[in-house]
């Protein structure tokens, strides 16, 4: 007897023996009878019979009628893999040259960037005979205002020339062919304390053009300095401002330490002079040179001499602190004319 026939006539043969137990109980034939009929209907319901040979050979055809075959596509062909190679030793092993890389193609249709100046050379500053800087004294930075300081406490301005000064030369300092009457105003504006300053310096900018304002907002938004202009005047070369122009920076109106000098002691008590142009490639030209004589005699009357001693005059790289070596004003520059006239 198949297992099926076997399984169905167990249950059946439980199923009536169930049923002549609870039918001499009335109150479990009410609980059970409608579980009773219920496997009485499935019991009547006939198992379905295995399926035949001929049966599942018919069904294996239909179903193979009806399956979609899928293209075949060859896998990707790959190289072999290679058996890796045994490491050299650390003494086998060539150096490894560096390729140079090749240069980037620039396009004109994008901005170029502004190449940056070279550096130049520095050279140590020879010790000037017969001078002697003062000490310098960092952490000591002392503002002056531009507000009004007693009579005693004030240099005068110098005095007004004469006709006949002013036609011939005569006394006075004589006549000013760069120093016009407003930039000489400005400068007698300007409340002087005795004895404030004591030296003037000498500087170029090292561009080849330039001016007051060009050097203003260098100074304020790249470099940051918190007053601007680091210089107290400028004179041009001729691009910017005329030949020989003399322009006055707010540190002088406002009579405040320069920024020019790397010691904050000197920048208290020296004058910056600025000339426009890089004096490691030309020479300063005549009109800058008269005007700044003319500047450096009038600026020296203006703020007096301290001891029986005018303010003396020196270039950048020589009075500059040994531990921070300069070359400026610039090689081309004449040291012996500067040293000659003051």
């Amino acid at each position: 007897m198949p297992p099926a026939q076997r399984n169905t006539r167990a249950a059946s043969l439980r199923l009536l023996f169930f049923a002549r137990r609870i039918i001499h109980d009335p109150v479990r034939l009410s609980s059970t009878l409608p579980a009773a009929l219920l496997c009485l209907f499935v019991l009547h319901v006939p198992a379905q019979q295995p399926q035949s040979d001929e049966e599942k050979k018919r069904l294996f055809l239909k179903a193979r009628e009806e399956i979609t075959t899928i293209p075949y596509t060859p896998p990707p062909t790959t190289a072999p893999a290679s058996k890796p190679k045994p490491r050299p030793k650390a003494a086998e092993i060539p150096p490894t040259p560096h390729p140079t890389p090749a240069p980037a193609i620039k396009t004109t249709s994008e901005p170029q960037p502004t190449p940056r100046a070279t550096p130049l050379p520095v050279t140590v500053p020879k010790p000037v005979p017969g001078f002697t800087p003062a000490p310098p004294r960092p952490n000591i930075v002392v503002h002056v205002d531009s507000v009004a300081l007693p009579d005693e406490d004030r240099e005068p301005p110098p005095k007004q020339q004469s006709v006949w000064s002013r036609l011939f030369g005569s006394g006075g300092g004589g006549t000013y062919n760069y120093l016009t009457a407003s930039v000489r105003r400005a400068i007698d504006r300007a409340s002087v304390r005795k004895g404030r300053w004591r030296y003037i310096v000498v500087h170029n900018s090292g561009t080849r053009q330039g001016n007051a304002a060009a050097f203003e907002h260098y100074h304020r938004y790249v470099r940051r300095m918190q007053n601007g202009l680091a210089y107290h005047f400028v004179i041009g070369n001729g691009t910017s401002t005329k030949a020989g122009a003399v322009e006055i920076g707010d540190r002088w109106h406002r009579q405040i330490q320069g920024g020019h000098v790397h010691s904050d002691y000197l920048n208290n008590i020296a004058i910056g002079i600025c000339l426009v142009g890089d004096f490691n490639v030309s020479q300063p030209g005549k009109a800058q040179l008269s005007a700044l004589e003319e500047l450096i005699e009038y600026l020296r009357r203006r703020v007096g001499s301290i001891q029986s001693q005018s303010a003396v005059v020196r270039a950048h790289r020589e009075i500059n602190p040994p531990q921070w070596p300069t070359d400026c004003p610039g090689s081309e520059f004449p040291y012996r004319w500067l040293h000659s006239k003051f």
